[in-house]
């Protein structure tokens, strides 16, 4: 995936008055981080390179000062996808799955994979529509997930209906 770009951090508050910052890291290892440098930002227009001092704590090369340090607060940070280290088996990278024919185990298409949420609870899928669908990233509702063929097996979960109410009504 030559060009692909990953999420791989986010700089947070600025940390003293020098332009250290708190640093998230999504990778696995967190100190890794620092080693798929040079990092940018969403738009791939600004690169920053990164010293990891203390585990969340961090130097952006060019930053001294805290003013310059909270004007980052809240910068996604991204690496090129042929930095980072190959998926185990049975791993993916999220990015990786945007574009992916989705499928019925009976072959019935269901639309491409527009987009990959996560709010907390587990990854979702996002099937372009209509309708657009939000499905689960698990094995229950994603059995196959075939890079090479460019698909995924998705078993839709039944439709959840709930009766209105009385109170509803009122």
């Amino acid at each position: 995936m030559a060009g692909t770009r990953i999420l791989v951090g986010e700089i947070g508050r600025p940390h003293g008055v020098r332009g250290l910052v708190k640093l998230r890291s999504f990778t696995a290892d967190p100190a890794a981080i620092a080693g798929y440098g040079p990092l940018t930002d969403e738009a791939g227009v600004r690169h920053f390179g990164i010293t990891l001092l203390a585990e969340g704590l961090a130097r952006v090369e060019g930053i001294a000062d805290r003013d310059a340090a909270a004007r980052l607060t809240g910068t996604l940070l991204y690496a090129e996808r042929d930095r980072l280290p190959p998926p185990d088996e049975e791993e993916y990278y999220l990015a990786d799955l945007i574009g992916l024919r989705a499928e019925t185990e009976a072959g019935e298409g269901l639309g491409a994979i527009r987009a990959v949420e996560d709010h907390g609870a587990g990854a979702f899928l996002v099937l372009e529509g209509p309708p657009e669908r939000l499905v689960p990233f698990t094995r229950a509702a994603v059995p196959v997930v075939d890079l090479a063929g460019g698909r995924v097996v998705v078993v839709l979960p039944d439709e959840v209906v709930v009766p209105p109410t009385a109170e509803d009504a009122a």
